[in-house]
């Protein structure tokens, strides 16, 4: 079924030409369209199916620095102080707050590795505390359990999957960009081997500009261009359980399970890293750069079935651009969740906090985390194709710094001075000689 997901209503009439057109009303794009906006530049959004609706609102919802990756961290850090600013700018409610992430553990290899992270977060201003046993038994009472030890990140946060993107596409539409829901972008146009245009299932928009947040289609767009963009997607399933448990955290993760309270009082549930691999010619075509991620972690993932084949959203196949695409086909991509993976998540969840066997399942959803090999996103131009911009492949840890990667996207559309280094997630490192030379900023 799908993720809980708050409704908004769109600009109807598609512009016949704009600045920029973002492609992808996922946490991502949104957030580049709302900077982009929010500089005077004319934007217009354009969503295959609705927006928020694939994996920006099927994730824990967690802003987080703790255990970030070193290229990752800063992005996570300026996204923190993002997500509060936009609230106070726009007006809007993404369900923000800076609850603290709470983390326990009985693995000593695991709190040793956490310790060396909070070591290295210290040389670059960030605060994350180590718990002893006393600490983290006390913190995690909850548990009824004695733990080894744990941490506390007291500055990071959650905010709501079920209405971040739509408040941020609200607060678009008062800055005067445009916004498409159930408008698929079909590709682009170019004159010169620049960029002149996007090709929508309602029309072409004429532009120089664009930038490309498709998500999990993003490799498969791509490929219609003639860009290889190495990416595979892992299917991972939650659910939801009603409000009723007195007495827990707002964020605690564990090695056997991991929760987050909703808005409404009630618990999104999920084991970590857990996921299906859904076989589909994509994940067959970049197989060699992924084997290494796959292997590092084939405790907890498992092969898949058919759902990625029926989704399309990773075809080596190519479309006309004057029919509908496998995008318009699959407006939404929402795969059936895993119900072993269900089961077993709720009987931990009730076997780790007790408080939980008072609450019900209340829904449970799947979404495909599209990933790159490092497990770093792409963000950056298309040296190919001048005018167009890539923000793709955020491993799953796309919603939390949604707002840092906006912000970077419509800094290197505008020619601002970046947010920060965007080196680290240049497009050439997945394939130099595939991508070209990319410039320098």
């Amino acid at each position: 079924m799908p993720a809980p997901l708050l409704h908004i209503e769109t600009s109807p009439e598609l512009p016949k030409s704009a600045d920029a057109v973002v492609i992808g009303g996922g946490i991502v794009g949104v957030f580049a369209a709302y900077y982009l906006a929010e500089r005077g530049i004319r934007v217009a959004l354009v969503e295959k199916g609705r927006i928020g609706g694939e994996q920006s609102s099927r994730n824990w919802g967690w802003c987080r620095q703790q255990n970030r990756d070193a290229r990752e961290l800063p992005i996570a850090t300026k996204s923190l102080d993002l997500w509060e600013r936009f609230a106070a700018d726009s007006g809007e409610d993404t369900g923000f707050r800076r609850c603290g992430l709470f983390y326990l553990s009985n693995d000593e290899a695991e709190l040793d590795r956490w310790a060396r992270w909070r070591d290295f977060a210290r040389t670059v201003g960030v605060t994350t505390h180590m718990l002893d046993s006393a600490e983290a038994s006390e913190r995690g009472r909850a548990t009824g359990r004695v733990w080894k030890g744990g941490v506390f990140s007291p500055t990071d946060g959650t905010a709501d999957p079920s209405m971040a993107a739509p408040a941020v596409a609200r607060a678009i539409l008062k800055l005067g960009g445009t916004v498409h829901q159930n408008c698929a972008a079909r590709g682009i146009e170019t004159a010169g081997g620049a960029l002149s245009g996007v090709v929508t299932e309602g029309g072409t928009i004429k532009t120089k500009t664009a930038v490309l947040a498709g998500g999990a289609w993003a490799s498969s767009f791509c490929r219609q261009l003639g860009i290889r963009f190495p990416q595979a997607s892992i299917r991972s399933s939650i659910l939801a359980v009603s409000p009723g448990a007195e007495g827990l955290p707002d964020a605690l993760h564990t090695a056997a399970i991991s929760i987050t309270r909703r808005r409404n009082g009630g618990y999104t549930l999920a084991i970590s890293g857990r996921g299906r691999v859904d076989m589909t010619p994509q994940q067959l075509r970049f197989a060699p750069q992924f084997l290494p991620m796959f292997l590092k972690r084939w405790r907890s993932l498992a092969p898949g079935g058919l759902e990625g084949l029926r989704s399309g959203h990773e075809t080596l196949r190519t479309w006309p651009l004057d029919r509908p695409t496998p995008m318009e086909r699959m407006r939404i991509l929402d795969p059936a969740p895993d119900e072993t993976a269900i089961r077993l998540t709720h009987e931990r969840a009730i076997e780790l906090l007790p408080a939980l066997a008072k609450t019900s399942i209340t829904a449970a959803w799947a979404g495909y985390i599209d990933s790159t090999p490092d497990g770093v996103p792409g963000i950056g131009p298309i040296a190919k194709i001048p005018g167009l911009v890539l923000a793709a492949g955020f491993s799953g840890h796309g919603f939390g710094i949604g707002p840092g990667a906006g912000h970077l996207v419509a800094d290197l559309v505008s020619g601002a001075e970046p947010l920060l280094d965007p080196k680290p997630y240049r497009l050439e490192r997945f394939d130099a000689s595939a991508w070209g030379k990319v410039a320098d900023f």
